[in-house]
């Protein structure tokens, strides 16, 4: 068993995990009971979350669930602080909680870019600001913020989403380096495309701003090979276990991080390569005519 006074990796850890009732929270929640640690789903959905916590019981875990809404900062502090008073310490908080805004600028609103600043940046504020100071009294602790792909590269149709998720990713990296000396360590996912719930239409809490057939949904979002969110937890816990910086899962999204970093005139050009071949797909499907109904049988004659 690791010390007390220490970072346990991952038995009798506790982690809370925000946006843990589905998608890649779940997927951290359920892979992190796996391991051993005490795991806390905090989520809008709590009958969702409850419903995983209580699974993870059956198997043998150990799991609680919350409500908690992400923009509402006294309600995060006030579950971080709970959850380490009842049990003397906190090892990692997961800010993974997010949302969508899907379409192109012209058609947002003010109130779509302040829906989408307050849950995937401000939310992510918040949980460093209830928990970093416990991690800094502590003198241990991990903090791991959910990014994107779309915090490495430019993400046309997705701005609002790819500019709270650059300056995580700008956050997490520049706290890393504070935190260092005082024995905090801080990471930020990356993911490419996972197979989470709704995320191409914004997800349950966002928004999609332009109709699309959802046949031509599902369509665009296989072309690019999601990965399952249980597999995405293994590799990415495994990454936290290393106490790696920047994690880039499934690994060949490397390729367009690095196409950027070497050649940003190249990372623009792709980028608006595939958003016109995304925009001339949603075009035809909208334009297509429907289809015809279905003749009615003939009478049988009399």
């Amino acid at each position: 068993m690791n010390p007390t006074n220490s970072l346990r990796t991952f038995e009798d850890a506790v982690a809370i995990v925000t946006g843990g009732a589905s998608g890649i929270g779940r997927a951290l929640g359920e892979a992190l009971a796996r391991r051993g640690a005490l795991v806390v789903l905090a989520d809008l959905q709590v009958e969702l979350a409850q419903e995983v916590a209580a699974r993870i019981r059956q198997a043998g875990g150990q799991a609680t669930a919350e409500r908690l809404d992400v923009t509402d900062f006294a309600a995060t502090n006030r579950l971080v602080q709970n959850t380490f008073r009842s049990q003397g310490r906190l090892d990692y908080i997961f800010n993974n909680a997010g949302i969508g805004i899907v379409g192109e600028v012209r058609l947002y609103e003010l109130e779509d870019w302040n829906r989408v600043l307050d849950v995937n940046l401000r939310g992510v504020i918040h949980g460093v600001q209830a928990a970093y100071p416990i991690t800094l009294r502590q003198g241990f602790g991990h903090i791991v913020n959910t990014a994107s792909m779309a915090g490495l590269m430019p993400t046309p149709l997705f701005v609002g989403y790819g500019a709270t998720k650059h300056a995580v990713v700008g956050l997490s990296t520049s706290l890393r380096v504070e935190a260092a000396p005082a024995g905090v360590r801080v990471s930020v996912l990356c993911p490419g495309v996972i197979r989470t719930p709704g995320l191409i239409d914004g997800g349950k809490f966002g928004k999609l701003l332009q109709p699309v057939p959802q046949e031509t949904q599902r369509d665009l979002w296989e072309r690019q090979g999601p990965m399952d969110p249980n597999r995405f937890a293994e590799k990415a816990l495994r990454a936290v276990a290393r106490n790696r910086a920047i994690v880039i899962i499934p690994w060949w999204w490397r390729i367009g991080w690095w196409v950027n970093r070497l050649s940003p005139s190249l990372g623009l050009w792709l980028a608006a390569w595939a958003t016109r071949k995304h925009q001339e797909t949603v075009k035809r499907a909208i334009e297509r005519p429907p289809p015809s109904p279905p003749r009615p049988p003939a009478s049988a004659a009399g």
